[in-house]
Formats: C-alpha cells, structure tokens, sequence
C-alpha cells in the first residue's frame, strides 16, 4: 500500500470544521458526555478526561467510577456529575446497573481510562448497550484489548492507543522508531480501514486515520510525556465527538491539546503536569468560538 496523501492539520482547516453554538441553545443542545474509568489507584485519569469533555464546550458530563474514588472526585471539582459504580471493578452488574442509572440519552462516551475490568464480558456488554442506545464511543487504555473488535466494527468508534496498546488490540507488530513513520501510517490507515473505525495513534508523531482520510500532528513538546495528557485527550475526543464526525473529533481534540501543551511549556518547561492543559484550553481553544443566531 502506498502511503496516502495526508490532511493538513492546522488553524485554518480547524476553524472551518468548528461547529458553532445557537445563541438560543439550552442545556444538553450542545453534547452530553458519558466517562467511565478510574480505581483504587488511578483515580484521577477519569478526572482529568471528565474535566477536558467539559472545556471542549460539552453541557454535560457524567462520571461513573468506583465508589472508593467518589469522595476524592466530587471534591475535585463541583462541576463533576459522579455516578458511582457498585464494584471496584467493572463487572457485569456494574455495567448493567450504569445503563439503568444514566439520566439521559448520551451522545458519546469514553470508556477505560484508569479503569480496572473484571471481566472481559463486562467490558464488551457496556459497549454493546451503549452502542445500542446510539452512543458514540472512545475507547482507551484498558478498553483497548482484541476482544472489542468484533463488537466496534463498522461503527465509527474512536480508539486511543499509545504504541503498546496498538500492538495489543491489533496482535501486531509495530515498529515504533522514528524512520518507520510511513509503515506506521499505512498500518493505521489499513485497520482503520478494516475495522470501520477511526484510530489515533498516539506517540512523538500522532497518526490519525479513519480509513479513508489520515493526518499526522507532531507532538507539540516532550514535556507531553507526562501522565495523564492521554486521559485529557480522551476526555477531548470524547468532548468534540459528542457535536462532529470522528475524524474532525479525533483532529480537532489532538490539535487543541498539542496546543495547550505548548502553553503549558511556556510557563512551567519540562515541569508541567496534566492539570496544566486543562487550565490552558480555555485560551488556545476561544478564537475558534463561533455563535450562530436562529
């Protein structure tokens, strides 16, 4: 396979694919996000993507994690909506119990982010009764095993794998130097392209893909390596695909957090934290507000 003719990523192509907001929207109108992650001892990754699906603009974001982890979450932050999970582990009555206990229709969810699974099945349930209720979905960290697969093909999910978890969901190789940039592109473009899914591949060079159109976004600083900024960029994803297609959801919530990254650089160089882009969106993500009247 020939390597395919990338998208440019850059201001201009994300103020064209920005969706604007009616000044006479209301509450909900403008996305509703479901995050499910986190245990005993990563508590915060959920925190963190639940915060980045809030400053992408989302109205509502609802955070379903472990009980242990609720006390520690709500006092995070007042705007969090926490819908504690009955096992430490996602289980099949667990998963169940979410379904039943969610208020409303949810556009989109992320699914995996510090979360400890139980079994196998709990997992592919969730996402089956989710995809069923017309949720779109994101997957990352521990969602990402073979076994979902089957479960998300031709369903335009999102998936946000660093190398290793590539290698572990697709039971492949991948060469991961530098100077294998194209065969990573072209692996990318293939699954996405046989699984009807869009994937990120995160790394020194993130390759996005949904098997028809790829783009690549250099990270914006090694400081990014820090944990946490993938749990940001799920909550983003997540944020974004709640109002647009995955493609522009998976471009436009890479740039934003490369951008906030840069930010983040700025101010504090290689000592920066996750929080930090969290605190920075706001301002690299305001020019691109558009309000549209009736």
């Amino acid at each position: 396979m020939e390597s395919p003719e990338l998208i440019l990523i850059n201001d201009d192509m994300i103020k064209k694919i920005s969706v604007s907001r009616n000044i006479s929207s209301r509450k909900g109108d403008n996305g509703i996000v479901l995050v499910v992650g986190g245990n005993r001892i990563y508590h915060g990754a959920p925190i963190l993507a639940s915060m980045a699906a809030l400053r992408s603009g989302t109205d509502l974001v609802y955070t379903a994690i472990p009980s242990v982890n609720v006390e520690a979450t709500r006092s995070f932050s007042p705007n969090l909506i926490v819908i504690p999970l009955v096992d430490e582990k996602l289980t099949m009555g667990s998963a169940t119990r979410l379904i039943k206990t969610l208020p409303k229709k949810i556009d989109s969810a992320t699914i995996g982010m510090g979360m400890s699974i139980a079994k196998k099945e709990a997992l592919l349930s969730l996402i089956e009764k989710l995809l069923k209720n017309g949720t779109k979905l994101v997957l990352d960290a521990s969602a990402l095993i073979p076994e979902i697969l089957p479960k998300i093909k031709e369903t335009g999910c999102i998936i946000t794998p660093h190398g290793g978890e590539y290698m572990r969901i697709f039971e492949t190789e991948l060469k991961t130097h530098h100077n294998n940039e194209n065969e990573q592109i072209i692996d990318v473009l293939k699954n996405a392209k046989k699984y009807g899914i869009t994937i990120i591949l995160k790394g020194w060079k993130n390759i996005i893909s949904n098997g028809e159109l790829t783009a690549v976004i250099e990270r914006s600083t090694p400081a990014m390596t820090v944990g946490g900024t993938g749990d940001v960029l799920a909550g983003l994803v997540a944020g974004f695909f709640s109002k647009m297609n995955s493609f522009e959801a998976a471009c436009t919530a890479v740039y934003f957090n490369g951008l906030a990254g840069i930010m983040a650089y700025q101010k504090s160089g290689l000592h920066m934290v996750a929080t930090d882009l969290l605190d920075n969106l706001p301002q690299v993500m305001k020019k691109f507000d558009q309000i549209e009247n009736n």
